[in-house]
């Protein structure tokens, strides 16, 4: 039986759904503002063509054979024979997910008898916990929202760092912000989740397919007391250490011709093979994790070697919105740009 995660459209539905997809397209195309699907990997169109008819079975929808595939530049389109009738499908290049008024999740998320359960997790004193992300990432700020009650509780008994995808999928303003983050951490980072609380606040509003940051940036560095002029200069040390804005410029460089390089923390991005937003590392191991602060508390406090007080507290097990904003939750943590 088809979970919630299926494809929304019932079976005498299909011909509508053929009539409306281009509309729908138009409005995904600025949900997905950026090009080869949400993890930065493109696969072939024959993988992506039968990664839809695996997912159609499953969901209970057989009897569909594919005509042919055609790369659209930000998606692939699958043209299927139904009954005599064609049908077509847009799949994101990644081949994850189906764009149909959303994005769709086609790839089965791995089960675990306990996804938080994890033995092999290198122990310490003092843990150390990274979380690398895009900052305008849906799914990165699902998982900030979800940790970041973490490192408050367990403060100084962790060393809790935001890292920073090597390559950018949101524009110009994503790479500001990063390096915004980055020197805030390196100049005061006991005022960093103050700032972050604040910028992870949302009004709903979409703006290029996604919910807006509600607050304006100058507001955030303001409550958060943060040094505006040690902040300036620290990003212009950092924009010319790391070449920033000269990989932004030089799009002769961007990976897979599509996203700007982001090297602030390029050399741990090779050491732990981080491949897409939000990736989670503990003692120098990526590591799985529900999203929301109870998950994420467990997850942690299996890397002491003898767990503080704080990991017998009692967060939240909601797992956080995508997007911005504090306010609702949602029922997966699968996400990933």
């Amino acid at each position: 039986m088809a979970d919630e995660k299926s494809i929304k459209i019932k079976k005498n539905d299909l011909w509508k759904y053929a009539t409306f997809v281009l509309l729908a397209i138009v409005i995904i195309l600025g949900v997905i503002s950026f090009k080869g699907g949400c993890t930065g990997q493109v696969i072939s169109e024959n993988e992506a063509g039968a990664n839809l008819v695996n997912f159609l079975s499953s969901a209970g929808y057989s009897g569909f054979e594919i005509l042919n595939v055609e790369d659209l530049g930000t998606m692939y389109k699958v043209n299927t024979d139904y009954q005599g009738g064609e049908v077509p499908f847009y799949i994101t290049k990644d081949g994850k997910y189906l764009v149909n008024g959303e994005l769709v999740s086609i790839i089965p998320e791995p089960q675990q008898t306990d996804p938080n359960s994890q033995t092999d997790i290198p122990k310490s004193a003092k843990p150390v916990v990274e979380l690398f992300i895009m900052s305008y990432c849906p799914y990165g700020t699902q998982a900030e929202k979800g940790i970041i009650p973490v490192a408050e509780l367990l403060e100084n008994k962790i060393d809790f760092r935001i890292r920073y995808v090597y390559y950018a999928m949101h524009g110009e303003k994503e790479i500001t912000e990063n390096l915004r983050e980055y020197c805030i951490q390196e100049n005061e980072p006991e005022k960093f989740l103050d700032y972050m609380t604040c910028f992870l606040e949302g009004d709903g509003v979409e703006s290029d397919g996604y919910i807006t940051n509600g607050n304006d940036i100058n507001t955030c560095l303001a409550q958060a007391e943060i040094d505006t002029t040690t902040l300036g200069t620290c990003m212009t040390e950092a924009d010319s250490e790391f070449s920033v804005t000269k990989n932004l410029e030089d799009e002769s460089s961007w990976l897979s011709g599509y996203y700007p390089l982001f090297d602030v923390d390029k050399e741990l991005n090779e050491k732990y093979g981080i491949g897409g937003s939000p990736t989670l590392v503990i003692n120098g191991k990526q590591v799985s994790s529900s999203r929301d602060p109870a998950s994420y508390l467990d997850t942690v406090c299996q890397a002491f070697t003898n767990p503080p007080t704080g990991c017998s507290e009692v967060l939240s097990s909601q797992i956080p919105s995508a997007y911005f904003g504090w306010e609702g939750t949602s029922s997966t943590s699968a996400g990933q740009c």
